[in-house]
């Protein structure tokens, strides 16, 4: 008797996947700053939460900094796209820093929000995840009136001055089903919870988490590139086990890959965080190539067209506003 044919191995890679705008535009930033002023330029943490991208830029002369104060008096410090609070703009005024902001305009987007509502005396519940540099900024920007929610779980101890004036903003780079979760549990403790006008989630993490979930309905195992820092990327392993995938693994590039997981696999999902270049995903694709997956099929969920003009400070002369800045006297 004939026996029927082995199905092929083949990768479904998602698209979209890997750079969003704001990435795109923060790592441009830096290479363009470097090129216009020299090295160094300082960069107030990782620029976005990639190894492979920060050490890149690292070759290039960029040197990436935990606090305002690392920064020689009279430098050029870039903002990273997570944003930063009002504090950190006040702390590198002092220095005599000229700095370059190239915070995602998604980001800046909520920062906005949070501003307005603290203006209108509104208690704001921002969902997100605590010492993330994102939430950090946001909730600089209006300390007295923002209270953190990191989950479902936290809601219960949650509590507001006038429940008739209560509103929920968002870390963008959350897995929207965990967010709406969180928000549905604030709803049910406060009935007139408002939301933001638009919605907070980035378009870029919504499109790469409906990719996840498609790759994990046809795969029996989904590989997602990014670090372990990135939010998103985190995000996206969580999404494709919820969503059915047999299992998924969070790698920073090929040589993490192990040969254990491929057992039984005939079909790979193969996708990557927001933060991620293509080489990187390049590479896993040639490691699977190599193993006899080389027949690689794109499934497309979404298109994005969305870029974002570089920080404007790019268009001026930070060396000399920098030299002629006041310095700090002792």
């Amino acid at each position: 008797m004939t026996q029927p044919p082995v199905p092929a191995r083949r990768v479904l890679l998602a698209a979209p996947r890997g750079y969003c705008a704001g990435v795109d535009r923060a790592v441009i930033a830096v290479e363009r700053a470097l090129e216009q002023y020299g090295a160094p330029i300082y960069v107030r943490h990782e620029i976005v939460h990639n190894k492979y991208v920060v050490r890149t830029l690292e070759k290039k002369g960029a040197i990436f900094v935990e606090t305002t104060a690392e920064v020689p008096e009279g430098s050029i410090m870039m903002f990273s796209a997570h944003g930063v609070a009002p504090q950190v703009h006040a702390e590198a005024a002092e220095r005599g820093l000229a700095t370059i902001d190239a915070t995602c305009p998604l980001v800046t987007k909520v920062h906005k929000e949070a501003v307005r509502y603290a203006k209108e005396d509104y208690d704001i519940l921002l969902i997100g995840h605590e010492g993330h540099e994102e939430v950090i900024g946001t909730s600089g920007e209006a300390p007295d009136h923002i209270t953190l929610v990191d989950g479902p779980d936290d809601v219960a101890g949650i509590s507001v001055r006038d429940e008739s004036k209560v509103v929920w903003l968002s870390q963008t780079t959350l897995s929207v089903d965990e967010t709406m979760e969180t928000v549905d549990a604030l709803r049910k403790k406060f009935p007139q919870l408002l939301s933001p006008p638009g919605d907070d989630i980035c378009y870029a993490t919504q499109n790469r988490q409906t990719a996840v979930k498609e790759l994990a309905s046809q795969a029996e195992l989904v590989i997602v590139v990014g670090s372990t820092n990135s939010s998103n990327s985190v995000r996206m392993v969580e999404v494709a086990l919820q969503a059915g995938a047999p299992a998924a693994h969070l790698v920073d590039h090929a040589d993490e890959l192990d040969e254990i997981w491929l057992q039984g696999v005939r079909t790979v999902g193969l996708t990557s965080g927001a933060s991620v270049p293509d080489v990187l995903v390049d590479g896993v694709l040639k490691w699977f190539a190599e193993r006899g997956y080389g027949d690689v099929e794109t499934v497309r969920t979404a298109d994005e067209s969305i870029t974002f003009s570089l920080p404007k400070e790019l268009r001026r002369d930070l060396r000399a506003e920098a030299a002629e800045q006041p310095r700090r006297t002792a």
